[in-house]
């Protein structure tokens, strides 16, 4: 998969912006706050439908504009894919091929993209919620089936916490408790699925990076009692059934749903411990950068290509050993890879002589010269 071409307007703080990218690196200069991530986000947007930081759709238009334009010519499989989406309203609206698209399979056949933010590097020690995002966006990539199964979760989710704050009867909470857990199901098997497959070249990879042994990615299921490693779709909610029930007094009381995807987490440890509490700075950024370098190998693995990459100035967050594993792997991967940076000679030993050197200066994108190679 190549992106050949990108279009944006009004994205954020881009007016207009066209380039052709370079088969192999890509990379974006400029001082922060000039427009560089939004450039990327625009690239994940249009390869996934989901904002890469953008809480609300409204955010990624430009400030007094009505709608945001992202377009992108893909070589797919020997053929020519055109996908584009705009945002207007909080609305998004997708075509593939100038034809606008319903089904989520015919948007996401052969497209997929892997991000890495400075976000990412603190997710070890920060929240639940950012380690689930983190994993979801691996399931995704992998099994873009989950994004449907997610919505539906997230549909149920929201009506059964809106019954237990109005104090429903059972009765009405009872009809929701089957749609929750059937989409909740569906979830955990993408996930466990995940899992097995990333996990172990995770840790492997952690070794290689750091000479760290003894890593571990892990479910942490919430208050519910199933074996996750072995355990189907049927299994699983005929678990969250069960949970929803033990658990209803509680959720009334509180009212919110307190077991369910939303509720777990990953578990990242080092060494038979928590790496969230125990592990240096410099282990937990080794155990997010095994995890991203993974989970490019994994699709690789199974799709037979490499993922697009997106990294937003990681490299200025990294300690230089472990830029510089990053810098070779990209270099060596002959993927095709969009990096933003403030400083060039971070990025160097990733670039080649094809490199695109692109500056970013108050939403304006245009041609740079790189450093010597």
């Amino acid at each position: 998969m190549l992106l050949q071409r990108l279009q944006l307007q009004d994205f954020r703080n881009l007016a207009r912006v066209e380039i052709l990218p370079s088969p192999h690196a890509t990379v974006v200069v400029g001082r922060n706050g000039q427009g560089k991530t939004n450039l990327l986000e625009a690239v994940y947007f249009l390869c996934t439908l989901k904002p890469l930081r953008a809480r609300r759709l409204m955010e990624l238009v430009r400030f007094q504009h009505a709608t945001a334009h992202v377009a992108g010519t893909f070589a797919l499989g020997g053929a020519t894919r055109q996908i584009a989406v705009d945002v207007q309203d909080g609305l998004r609206t997708a075509s593939v091929d100038g034809k606008p698209t319903r089904a989520l399979e015919d948007y996401f056949g052969g497209v997929s993209v892997v991000a890495f933010t400075p976000d990412d590097l603190a997710v070890v020690k920060g929240s639940p919620e950012e380690r689930r995002t983190l994993l979801d966006r691996a399931v995704f990539n992998r099994f873009p089936g989950f994004l449907r199964a997610s919505r539906a979760y997230q549909r149920a989710l929201r009506s059964r916490n809106r019954l237990l704050k109005e104090g429903a009867a059972p009765d009405y909470l009872e009809a929701y408790d089957e749609a929750f857990a059937d989409a909740g199901s569906r979830i955990l098997v993408f996930r466990r699925d995940l899992l097995a497959e990333l996990a172990p070249r995770a840790e492997r990879t952690v070794a290689a990076i750091a000479q760290l042994e003894g890593a571990t990615y892990a479910y942490a299921p919430a208050h519910l009692e199933v074996a996750f490693a072995t355990s189907d779709a049927e299994a699983f909610a005929r678990a969250l059934r069960e949970s929803l029930r033990t658990r209803l007094l509680r959720d009334r009381e509180r009212g919110f749903t307190s077991v369910g995807p939303h509720a777990d987490d990953l578990e990242i440890g080092l060494e038979g411990h928590a790496a969230r509490s125990f592990a240096s700075q410099g282990q937990a950024r080794a155990l997010v950068l095994g995890w991203k370098i993974a989970e490019i190998e994994n699709l690789r693995a199974f799709l037979g290509r490499f993922p697009l990459l997106l990294l937003d100035d990681v490299s200025s967050e990294l300690d230089p050993e472990r830029n510089a594993f990053l810098m070779h792997y990209l270099s060596g991967s002959g993927a095709q890879v969009l990096l933003t940076t403030t400083e060039p000679s971070l990025v160097r030993e990733a670039a080649g002589r094809d490199t695109r050197w692109l500056a970013v200066d108050a939403g304006n994108v245009v041609p740079a010269g790189g450093p010597a190679l």
